[in-house]
């Protein structure tokens, strides 16, 4: 089945998606626990460094802040391969000294994990991460058990797609009229949406539909959302 069923105080979303269990993560990511896999979307390194570069008072940080926190997520999980479903890099006006220094000392922490880059419609224009950094890089769909990994949400034949690119949030209602916007997984039937990892992304608002579920992210916790408490 692909209901969700929430384990009993924990963070993250237990889902059983084409027979596997899946860990929805409050830290925007995917992870499959049985073959020690995760799985993360857009990061965007560098894009405040090249919104700077086009005269935008962009704040500096954001890299560096995006590569801590996935430091937490992989001493926290321990894996043994990430795959990033696209927008690694965010421009190649981004790759500047700095955030490509930042990149390779935190390369050389997870120095044992085996990374894969999907390509996204960014990192067509960013160009592939630097070689020494051993990433590997394909273009979509990378096939991985039976999941199709993409950037761009998609139906694949045979497996069921894991992807990103949309950077999904919802509007929630609350009982006061109030509103409140989370980012969210989406799961179609053929599809998963994952909400984007790094921060100033921004967000695309997605709408209830028969056969979607959503998956708020918020509070440091990953909930099912019901139909009657989303706001179009």
């Amino acid at each position: 089945m692909d209901d969700p069923t929430p384990p009993v105080n924990t963070s993250h979303c237990v889902v059983q998606w084409s027979l596997e269990t899946l860990h929805l993560l409050p830290e925007h990511a995917l992870w499959w626990p049985a073959q020690q896999t995760l799985f993360i979307a857009d990061l965007h390194l560098g894009k405040a460094a090249s919104y700077r570069k086009l005269g935008q008072p962009v704040p500096a940080g954001s890299t560096q802040d995006n590569l801590q926190r996935l430091t937490k997520l992989m001493e926290r999980h321990a894996p043994r391969h990430a795959v990033f479903l696209g927008d690694f890099l965010h421009a190649a006006t981004g790759r500047t000294e700095s955030v490509l220094a930042a990149l390779r000392a935190w390369r050389e922490q997870h120095a044992a994990v085996r990374m894969t880059l999907v390509r996204g419609h960014h990192d067509s224009h960013a160009g592939d991460p630097p070689v020494e950094l051993g990433i590997t890089v394909v273009d979509e769909p990378f096939l991985i058990g039976p999941f199709a990994a993409c950037h761009h949400p998609q139906v694949h034949a045979t497996h069921l797609v894991l992807a990103g690119h949309t950077h999904p949030v919802v509007n929630l209602r609350g009982a006061a009229r109030d509103q409140l916007r989370l980012t969210c997984f989406v799961k179609d039937e053929r599809k998963v949406i994952l909400p984007a990892f790094g921060a100033f992304t921004g967000g695309y608002v997605v709408q209830a539909q028969p056969d979607r579920s959503l998956f708020a992210v918020g509070g440091g916790k990953v909930w099912a959302i019901p139909p009657l408490n989303l706001v179009a």
